[in-house]
């Protein structure tokens, strides 16, 4: 009897691990006060190494092919370039002043970052390193989000509460849509039909529809035991399939869990402390919390909706960026 109990778990380690685990992904956390970044293996859920960068490092994202991470050292004021074989910065862009979060082309270039001490949006083309253009937008800007077709990059600024919606041919605004108090990130769906934008201050979620370019709802959240005051919207996440998005809820300490089609929140999930950013693994097996006041990093099973582990990481972990191979 036992040799049949143990043989049964052999084999159903060897199934798991044979057709169920996940891939190996290397995930890359910007530690705001620890000047660094925190390198963690998806698979094994351990840190890998930290490497030393710019000060105050917050946005941060792959490029297209996956050879560099693109880093935004706000103190700075410049966007690092780190090479991901050699785990070493080999280059800088021309960010302008404060760089905090930025986004890049479908097609690999140009990169485009928003620079908060100067209502600006910087277009840089990642192969020449030269400034395409600098689009003035609204008071301290922050996230910028690309639609899936590379048409329109949307860009959020805190102080004026408005999306703004640029062509990326001609670099003009089409449209400003006004959000919620101190929108803080903009990420579009996969289908590229709508806009969902998080407003820290308001404490809401817009999702504006990218046809007619109105707010067709505003989601609000409601934390048993949690006082209004703590629920601060920051990151957002949409699957690729459209029918679930995850809200990082800042110092409420929380990931909110929201049926994408109606937009009912499902559930709240307990992570650390003052949740800032999420990033998916590219099989959205997995998804990662940045936890700027617990100093770690909460990974949530995506198919369970369960928080599985906690990996620390260095002071104050910030932006999240997960690599595509």
């Amino acid at each position: 009897m036992k040799t049949l109990s143990l043989l049964a778990v052999l084999v159903t380690t060897l199934f798991f691990y044979g057709t169920g685990g996940a891939d190996a992904y290397t995930v890359y956390v910007s530690n705001e006060k620890g000047n660094s970044l925190t390198v963690i293996d998806s698979e094994t859920l351990q840190v890998l190494t930290t490497i030393p960068v710019g000060q105050r490092p917050r946005g941060i994202m792959l490029t297209k092919d996956g050879k560099q991470v693109l880093i935004c050292a706000s103190d700075d004021d410049t966007v690092q370039v780190l090479d991901v074989a050699s785990r070493e910065i080999v280059a800088d862009l021309p960010s302008g002043p404060d760089p905090e979060l930025l986004n890049i082309h479908p097609s690999g270039s140009p990169v485009y970052i928003a620079n908060e001490d100067d209502n600006l949006l910087t277009i840089v083309d990642l192969e020449t390193t030269k400034v395409l253009a600098e689009v003035q937008v609204g008071v301290e800007p922050e996230g910028v989000g690309i639609s899936p077709d590379g048409k329109t990059v949307v860009v959020t600024s805190e102080t004026t509460n408005m999306a703004h919606f640029i062509d990326t041919e001609t670099f003009e605004i089409t449209d400003n849509v006004l959000v919620g108090a101190r929108p803080r990130f903009a990420e579009f769906t996969a289908d590229g039909k709508h806009l969902w934008v998080s407003s820290e201050v308001a404490g809401t979620v817009s999702v504006i529809d990218t046809a007619t370019r109105e707010v067709v709802k505003v989601i609000k959240f409601d934390v048993p035991g949690v006082q209004e005051i703590y629920l601060q919207p920051v990151g957002v996440r949409v699957t690729k399939d459209g029918t679930k998005a995850f809200v990082a809820l800042g110092p409420a300490n929380r990931v909110a869990v929201i049926d994408a089609k109606t937009y009912e929140v499902e559930d709240y999930l307990l992570v650390g402390k003052r949740v800032w950013q999420l990033a998916f693994t590219p099989d959205q097996k997995l998804l990662f919390a940045t936890n700027g006041n617990s100093n770690d990093v909460s990974v949530i099973d995506v198919p369970t909706l369960k928080v599985v582990k906690s990996i620390p990481t260095g002071t104050a972990p910030w932006g999240v960026t997960i690599s595509q191979d």
